[in-house]
């Protein structure tokens, strides 16, 4: 513990006065330097012999303090150095020749439990996921009783779900035509009928087979798009004002469209006016998405799988107004009014 050190400061002493003593009867007998200082309201007279004492004494209180000074650090400085060699000795004691308190032997012996204890505790997770995994298929899932009715998804691709677009300015709909016909590639009817076979309409197209077995597609050509296909129109109708979108629904292994009745699209004016919307078209004319296309195997063995779709025609919208429009899938076992989730079984989007 630091010792607090004392403070002496020498007096300070006012400016000094000589005086002479005069005798009565002789001049100058004797002149004795002095000095005054006053004490109080007194004064008090000191020579000059006792300033030189008091200034010795200050001198070596000065010295006194110095050498108390240098004392405190070098014991503060053998402190730290005394800590740093109790860490050094912590981590190796040469002497004993431990780390961290413990021998080698006893190193050992816990990296051995270790070893073990972890060895074996990654054996039984091991152990648990092979069992686990021998009771899914990869193929079709195990358990589809919270599977949700499918969603469905739109195209030409936009952000906000707002198609706005000037006819006389292709800047602004250029990208939905780029959109759709990158999205149409697969569609080709090349493609299709190299890839795809060519299955009758109206009936389930199921295969028996091991459910590892390679399943078959059925031909979902773009040519079935007519006027949306973009092969009569590259622009899809949108330097005429007349947009063309696509709906299709989500992939769900397994569905079935309930009772054998094909899911349909409908649209309609979500609000205002129902004549802001006065003619749509759908392709395929059915405005459904057939049976012959369900039900989807998956992708490891459905792997030429196309999923169907049906194009929505606006020829006569409304102009230079927007138009909130609303599509839904209709179809037993549909769920198309789930508030929290507008892409289960709907669509909505506005188009100006």
């Amino acid at each position: 513990m630091r010792r607090q050190l004392r403070s002496r400061r020498a007096p300070a002493l006012p400016y000094g006065y000589r005086y002479r003593l005069v005798s009565p009867g002789k001049q100058n007998i004797f002149a004795v330097p002095l000095e005054w200082e006053p004490l109080g309201e007194d004064y008090s007279f000191r020579s000059q012999d006792d300033q030189d004492e008091v200034n010795q004494n200050y001198l070596a209180d000065e010295e006194e303090e110095a050498e108390e000074e240098a004392r405190v650090m070098v014991e503060t400085d053998s402190a730290w150095w005394r800590k740093l060699q109790i860490v050094n000795e912590y981590l190796w004691d040469p002497e004993k020749r431990t780390s961290l308190a413990r021998t080698g032997q006893s190193w050992s012996l816990i990296l051995v439990i270790y070893f073990f204890f972890y060895a074996s505790l990654a054996a039984v997770i091991t152990l648990c996921m092979y069992t686990l995994f021998l009771t899914i298929s990869p193929y079709m899932p195990t358990f589809t009783e919270r599977v949700k009715p499918p969603g469905v998804m739109i195209r030409p691709f936009a952000h906000s779900l707002n198609f706005n677009f000037n006819v006389s300015e292709p800047d602004t709909w250029q990208h939905y035509v780029i959109s759709l016909n990158g999205f149409l590639q697969g569609y080709n009817d090349s493609l299709q009928e190299e890839m795809n076979v060519d299955c009758p309409p109206g009936q389930y197209f199921i295969q028996d087979g091991d459910e590892d077995e390679d399943k078959k597609a059925c031909q979902f050509k773009r040519s079935f798009l007519k006027n949306c296909s973009g092969l009569e129109d590259p622009t899809f109708g949108y330097s005429t004002g007349q947009p063309c979108i696509l709906l299709k629904m989500n992939r769900i292994v397994g569905f079935r469209p309930e009772r054998g009745d094909p899911v349909k699209v409908s649209c309609k004016v979500q609000r205002g006016d129902e004549n802001d919307i006065r003619s749509i078209n759908y392709y395929p004319e059915s405005a459904s998405f057939d049976l012959r296309y369900y039900p989807y195997y998956g992708k490891l063995t459905h792997v030429n799988y196309t999923s169907p779709l049906v194009a929505m025609h606006f020829t006569d919208v409304v102009k230079n107004q927007a138009v909130p429009v609303q599509c839904q899938l209709k179809g037993k076992g549909i769920i198309n009014d789930v508030i929290n989730d507008r892409f289960v079984g709907e669509e909505r989007d506005e188009k100006l």
